[in-house]
Formats: structure tokens, sequence, C-alpha cells
């Protein structure tokens, strides 16, 4: 039995824009997916999602995943079990050339299902490191990125960014343009997340986008700045001392790109109003700057506070059915003795 977690992420800034080939500064998160993979005799798949609903449910199939088993939880649930664990499945399969291998797998998380946190890239991270371990072939963690991003890109009908699941991968801060990613040094930022209990449709949003690109000339303009917005936000994370906490007038800075990049989101609409309601809470509460994180409509933000002010002020606002403080995951995917 082989068990691997991988953190989730929040986005600094840049969503949305990095479909476009713009760059984008994703930092993982100390909120995690664990995988649990043991090798079986035949080439059955069984998949325990323990966390991924309120009563947790079990499917157990082989060969394709066209048919959904009948189990009385909400169709995106079983879709988040079956395609991203059957994906990250046919990786390890195909990395370790063992097409015919089955697992039962176990999947827990703590992190919010569809909320912009990275949660089906840290599950499919964490699945295939697990997976290819159990067959004695881990992978190089560039190959693990490659890999966990093919897989959701299949998952997703071609939509997926590489931002997740290499940030995921690799942990800490990450630029990501294209297909060039690469660490980048950050301090560690003081980041507290609100979440307000729903998710957005990502294929949705993301086309929503691409139609007002197509249609408009100011909001590819605005695409473009969110772009030239992230590469100001690097400039300072260069300059920054890494290791060091963060001064109060670097996270002034961020804070104020993370207030602009809110805004060119909401122009693009992506946001939604309790996104909002969420964002200027945190603001009016003294937080440096606060931001929706991912594909937007519903799910998180984030926010730059190192006091308790905006954490306890988002428990308070109407429509945040979670706050918390998120620490940075210098470490990526890891394997957990079980």
């Amino acid at each position: 039995m082989t068990v691997c977690e991988a953190p989730g992420k929040v986005y600094l800034f840049g969503e949305h824009a990095v479909v476009y080939g713009e760059p984008a500064v994703p930092a993982a998160i100390e909120r995690r997916a664990t995988v649990t993979a043991e090798p079986r005799a035949d080439d059955h798949v069984r998949v325990a999602a323990e966390d991924l609903s309120l009563d947790g449910f079990t499917v157990e199939y082989s060969g394709g995943t066209g048919d959904h088993p009948d189990v009385d939880v909400p169709t995106p649930l079983v879709e988040a079990a079956m395609g991203y664990v059957d994906a990250a499945v046919r990786q390890a399969r195909d990395a370790a050339d063992a097409p015919d291998a089955g697992f039962d797998i176990t999947v827990e998380s703590d992190i919010p299902l569809g909320a912009g946190l990275g949660s089906s890239a840290a599950v499919v991270v964490a699945g295939i490191d697990a997976a290819t371990r159990a067959l004695g072939e881990p992978l190089d963690r560039r190959e693990l990125a490659d890999r966990a991003y093919r897989a959701e890109h299949e998952v997703q009908d071609g939509q997926a960014s590489r931002a997740d699941t290499f940030c995921s991968t690799m942990g800490g801060a990450v630029r990501v343009e294209g297909d060039d990613c690469e660490p980048i040094e950050t301090p560690n930022l003081p980041f507290v997340v609100g979440f307000d209990g729903g998710a957005g449709d990502t294929g949705e949003l993301v086309a929503g986008v691409g139609e007002l690109r197509e249609e408009y000339g100011f909001a590819a303009d605005a695409v473009e700045s969110i772009g030239d917005l992230v590469r100001t936000g690097e400039g300072m994370l260069a300059e920054a001392e890494s290791d060091a906490e963060p001064s109060s007038e670097l996270l002034a800075e961020l804070g104020e790109l993370m207030d602009f990049n809110h805004g060119l989101l909401s122009a693009l609409g992506v946001s939604a109003r309790s996104l909002d309601a969420m964002v200027w809470a945190a603001r009016d509460a003294g937080a440096h700057g606060a931001k929706l994180t991912g594909a937007g409509g519903g799910g998180c933000i984030v926010a730059l506070d190192e006091s308790d002010a905006t954490e306890t002020a988002l428990s308070f606002t109407q429509g945040c059915e979670e706050a918390f403080r998120a620490e940075l995951a210098t470490e990526g995917v890891r394997v957990v003795e079980p």
C-alpha cells in the first residue's frame, strides 16, 4: 500500500488569462488530498471516496467508465471519483507499462470540491504518484506534473492549464506561461481564504471569457492587462527575500495588484455576488488585497492579511460558509507513511 498527498492552491494572480498564453502565479497551500493505492490481482479499480460527500461512497469498475455505477450521490461527485481517478490510473499504467494493473484506491481530501483551490489537480497528482510508486515505477516530478496535466486536460475536454497540476506537484509558488512552468521564490505570504460553499462551472466560465475576448477588443485588452499585472507582481516577488517575513510594503503592493486583478476578472464576467461580498468584507477588515481564486462563478476568494481581522470578518459575512488561514505549502506532493 502506498499513500501520497498533494496540496491545493490559490492564484496570487493570473487565472483565466493563463488560458491565452499569459503568465500566472499560483501558490500551493496546506490543504491536501491524500490518495492510497494498493495493487490488486485483477484489472479492476475500486475507488473509495471518503470525503467527497457527506457519507462517502465506493465504486468498483473495470475497463472504461462510460457507465456510471448506481450510487446514491450527486453525479458530479461520482465523476470526480471516477473521471479524475480513472485518468490518473491510465497515466500510471502507461508510465509503468502495466496496462492491466488494477488498484484499490482511497481518496481523502480537505480541499473543497470545485471551489477554485485545485482539488482535482491534487487528487490527480497524488493518484498518479501513489499508483506508479505502488507498481515500483516512481516518476520524477517533471514527468509527474506533465502526466497529471494530461489527465486533467483529458477530463476537462482540453480546457485545463498546467498551472494547477504543476503547482500541486512542486509546492511553493510557481510561474506558468503556456507550457513553460518554473518554481519561483516567494516569502510565506499570509493567505486567508473565504469559501461560499458553492462552485462555478469551469468550462462554462472559460468559454464565456473566450466569447467576450472574441467579440470585444476591450475584453482582449483586459486579458492582456492581467498578464501585465502578473509580470509586475513577479518582479516584486523576485526582489523579496524568500526566507524572511514579507514586509508591509510588499504586502501592500501585492494586495493592490490582487485588487486590480479581481476588478479585471469581474469585468470579464467570472465573479459572483458572494465572491464580491467576501472580497469587500476582506478589504473593509484591513486586508492588503483580495480577489477571487480559480475559475470563479462561486467558490473561494483569497486575501492577504497577517492579522486575524479578515478571517473574523469573513466568518460573519453573509454567504461565506467557511473562512480559514492557508499557510504556503513549501513541499508539493509527498509520500506518507501508511
